[in-house]
């Protein structure tokens, strides 16, 4: 009989749990694959309960987090600890995710053993290599390395022409929608107490996140201070703001958000409880990535609290748009929201730029034509 392919899975914080999950889960359907995950832990506390829910037990763990690790200290060792795993158990093809120090350095590791990478969620640029930091020449680095990329968008594509990228690239569309589809239901208990006690019907909800890095400190403090404002204006208006873990983002929003009328601040909260949350939401308002991905794909306007994004297709499909960093900006932007139906729908009922709830079969067909399983090369999608 001949031996099955051996495609390993690498992530390690848990945007890339939620967007692999569906990947590895059609990688398993297929008799010809045998599908192995290797997690780092590189968000622990947050990235269990999604596996949990998707059902995926990974076959590594490498658990490398320690409290307030530098950056450095999660690339080496994910990078050791990939090179031992490359090395026991030799896989045919790896894929990564997105734009995490885990992805690059398990990438490189990969290089290393010369086991060939495919880039989930390839192509995204900024053009500004410290927004987002790390993530930004995290990306353009795996890219230099990887074999196969699979990019969410046409525009991603360019990207990578541009820079004369070398390897195969498919356009897919982007798994978290794919994940959505398994995630968001009418009938929805949410597990987080704070969240079941919310008036969903009588009020107008806001979800916030704001977490990243270069919106430490100052911007953060700006845009806690527009939520105040906005809480202020509208009094059928509660906010939800589920608070990262970094010591650095608490330490900001806490002393001022914290026993606020009509503010709900949550620990982070679980993959079912965020998607239906933004299902039942007015507006969200984000320094996220995937969010500004999975909202738009639930009819819900987004305001990008950056100054930039990787993202631009949704800026050009208008399901999104880019609010800054700066109190001002981010009160005009939300009240044309608030107060313009026809702004609103005109956003709410834009076309989302991200995919049909496809690209994991897309994925899975070009992994399969890549290593001689399939003659067929998948298809592009639109």
């Amino acid at each position: 009989m001949k031996p099955k392919t051996i495609v390993m899975s690498v992530f390690g914080a848990r945007p890339d749990a939620v967007k692999m999950a569906p990947l590895i889960l059609r990688l398993a359907a297929e008799p010809e694959i045998h599908s192995v995950c290797c997690v780092t832990g590189q968000h622990r506390q947050m990235l269990d309960g999604i596996l949990g829910h998707f059902g995926i037990k990974p076959d590594y763990d490498l658990d490398i987090m320690t409290p307030r690790q530098s950056l450095a200290a999660i690339a080496a060792k994910t990078l050791t600890g990939m090179d031992e795993v490359f090395g026991e158990l030799r896989p045919d093809r790896g894929l990564t995710h997105g734009d995490t120090s885990t992805g690059f350095a398990a990438t490189l590791a990969a290089f290393y053993h010369k086991i060939p990478v495919g880039h989930v969620e390839a192509g995204l640029r900024t053009g500004s290599r410290y927004s987002p930091f790390p993530e930004e020449m995290n990306r353009q680095m795996i890219a230099r390395l990887a074999s196969l990329h699979f990019c969410p968008t046409e525009g991603n594509r360019r990207n990578l022409e541009a820079e004369r990228t070398s390897g195969a690239v498919y356009v897919t569309g982007n798994t978290v929608i794919d994940a959505l589809a398994m995630t968001v239901r009418d009938e929805y208990i949410f597990e987080n107490s704070a969240l079941c006690g919310v008036d969903y019907a009588g009020r107008r909800l806001l979800t916030v996140t704001a977490h990243r890095r270069e919106n430490y400190g100052a911007p953060l403090e700006n845009i806690c201070r527009a939520l105040l404002e906005l809480r202020d204006r509208y009094s059928d208006i509660v906010i939800v703001y589920p608070v990262h873990l970094s010591p650095a983002v608490r330490e900001t929003v806490m002393p001022l958000l914290s026993d606020q009328e009509r503010i709900v601040l949550t620990d982070p909260v679980g993959l079912l409880d965020m998607h239906n949350l933004m299902a039942r939401s007015y507006l969200v308002l984000t320094d996220s990535g995937g969010l500004q991905e999975e909202a738009p794909a639930l009819g819900k306007p987004v305001l990008v609290l950056r100054r930039e994004t990787e993202r631009p297709e949704a800026v050009e499909a208008g399901t999104v748009k880019l609010a800054g960093i700066e109190k001002r900006d981010i009160v005009r932007l939300a009240q044309e929201l608030l107060d313009d139906p026809g702004a609103y729908a005109a956003m709410a009922k834009a076309v989302n730029p991200y995919g049909d709830g496809h690209a994991s079969e897309r994925i899975v067909q070009a992994v399969k034509q890549f290593t001689g399983l399939s003659a067929k090369p998948p298809e592009t999608a639109r």
